[in-house]
């Protein structure tokens, strides 16, 4: 991502769910309050650039297939957003059923509103992000006046330069409690070492019976159009898939 900047993708995620949200009569997950967080003016700046930059740029040639903001979302960015979140966040529901109080760790949490939407007392939440991009929801959850659940922990960690074991002691991570971790949109932009890195790391930090839900591309499906236009899609503003 760009240095001192908060991540567009995690815009374009969180515009996705509210858009998803908003629109769709049959919700493949209903994140009701990612447009809330996101805010009117933020939401149809995103929806500007996915018109002007995204469409013009990544699909001008295609105007027969592409057409608009909608077909774009509905091609290349909800199936992503939307299935991981839905796969994960019912993981999540059964794991906490089954182990009673535990630990939840979002890795990359951007406009994530699981700790505002969650209604278990016994799930214990790390927001783990960039310092940029948690920098910017917090203000963003400071204007709206929202409480924060004393349930809930944010944890700045740039993932290139700093050890995140030592981020979550910091902030009161139990080792010893089964924890349920989520990795979702990261993998795409660490360089493989650096994500076997951050695996070794949760694997140190995890009681045993602990879960890591991830989610990561494949590029020898035969789609090889879908993959490149998601590569320049996200190489817009600056983040490259490694």
């Amino acid at each position: 991502m760009i240095a001192e900047q908060e991540s567009i993708t995690a815009k374009l995620c969180a515009f996705t769910r509210a858009w998803h949200s908003n629109k769709s009569k049959h919700k493949v997950f209903d994140d009701y309050l990612a447009y809330d967080l996101m805010g009117k003016d933020e939401y149809e700046n995103i929806q500007q650039y996915i018109q002007e930059a995204i469409l013009k740029q990544l699909f001008g040639d295609y105007e027969d297939e592409i057409k608009n903001v909608e077909e774009v979302i509905k091609e290349y960015i909800a199936p992503i957003v939307l299935s991981r979140i839905y796969f994960t966040e019912s993981l999540l529901t059964t794991f906490a059923e089954e182990n009673g109080p535990i630990q939840y760790v979002i890795c990359g949490a951007g406009y994530d509103t699981f700790s505002w939407r969650n209604t278990n007392e016994d799930i214990t939440i790390f927001e783990i992000d960039h310092p940029d991009t948690q920098r910017y929801k917090m203000k963003k959850i400071e204007e709206l006046e929202w409480n924060i659940p004393n349930n809930v922990h944010f944890v700045s960690v740039d993932f290139e330069k700093e050890i995140m074991v030592s981020k979550l002691y910091e902030a009161g991570f139990n080792p010893h409690q089964k924890t349920f971790f989520s990795i979702l949109g990261v993998s795409y932009y660490l360089t493989l070492p650096v994500f076997t890195a951050t695996l070794k790391q949760i694997a140190e930090l995890s009681q045993k019976g602990s879960v890591l839900a991830f989610d990561y591309p494949i590029k020898d499906l035969g789609d090889s159009v879908r993959v490149k236009k998601l590569e320049a899609l996200t190489a817009l503003h600056g983040e490259v898939m490694q």
